[in-house]
């Protein structure tokens, strides 16, 4: 099965910046849709940025990211990325990698196409 291992979480400060990564072990070609999500103590899950594999690497991302964060896939194509710049404390959350093995509506929202999900990294923002 796809296996996903998640590294970069951690604390920082407000206005600081994070690189979370995913570590893939089959080839991201392999899995035609990839998206990080996150969830915060007492909120539920929601979609932070998706990316087309196989589409040019198109990407799509939440209202309350866009700007800040960046999705990317290294040029191995086997590590998921996730660029994170000026961070907010409501950025603080649990954040997960998850990957699909079917085309399908790759959208930041959509946590059903998703078939592996990572472990989770901390991310803890203070003020």
């Amino acid at each position: 099965q796809v296996q996903l291992v998640e590294s970069g979480g951690g604390s920082v400060q407000a206005g600081g910046s994070l690189r979370l990564s995913c570590a893939a072990s089959e080839y991201t070609t392999t899995m035609p849709c990839m998206g990080w999500f996150r969830q915060a103590p007492g909120k539920e899950r929601e979609g932070v940025a998706a990316i087309y594999t196989r589409r040019a690497g198109s990407t799509n991302y939440a209202d309350s990211v866009k700007g800040r964060f960046t999705i990317s896939i290294d040029s191995a194509k086997k590590t998921l990325t996730l660029q994170m710049n000026s961070l907010k404390p409501e950025d603080t959350a649990m954040y997960y990698c998850a990957a699909a093995i079917r085309d399908g509506y790759c959208v930041y929202s959509y946590s059903a196409l998703f078939n592996y999900w990572g472990q989770g990294t901390q991310v803890t923002v203070s003020s």
